[in-house]
């Protein structure tokens, strides 16, 4: 099975920026990028189609972070610029289980990534 992984997590000062990276070890469908903070339930924050560059983004996050892929590297990227203490959490990378879903539904990402955290102070 494909594995993910997911880098670039990091401290930074509210209005700042990260670029968080997530690695397959083989192909995957449409990928996308969840958050999770403490207490909360896992939320849908940006996915990318598998062949074309077609993007979705929450409300939350559009106008500050995009989404973007290397094909020929295998890797989704996922900027993210003036963040904010309340985009702390834990961001998880997934994969779809079927070739046309790129929606917020977590059920239909059949692989994970083990997560990286991005801590935005104040």
């Amino acid at each position: 099975q494909v594995q993910l992984s997911e880098s670039g997590g990091g401290l930074v000062q509210a209005g700042g920026s990260l670029r968080l990276s997530c690695a397959a070890s083989g192909r995957t469908f449409s990928r996308a990028w969840f958050r999770q903070a403490p207490g909360k339930e896992r939320e849908f924050v940006a996915s990318i189609g598998w062949l074309s560059s077609n993007t979705i983004l929450s409300d939350s996050v559009k106008g500050r972070f995009t989404i973007s892929r290397d094909n020929a590297a295998n890797i989704v990227y996922l900027q993210m610029n003036n963040l904010k203490p309340e985009d702390t959490a834990v961001y998880y990378c997934a994969a779809a289980g079927s070739r046309f879903y790129m929606g917020p539904r977590t059920v239909e990402y059949d692989v994970w990534g083990p997560g990286t955290q991005v801590t935005v102070s104040s």
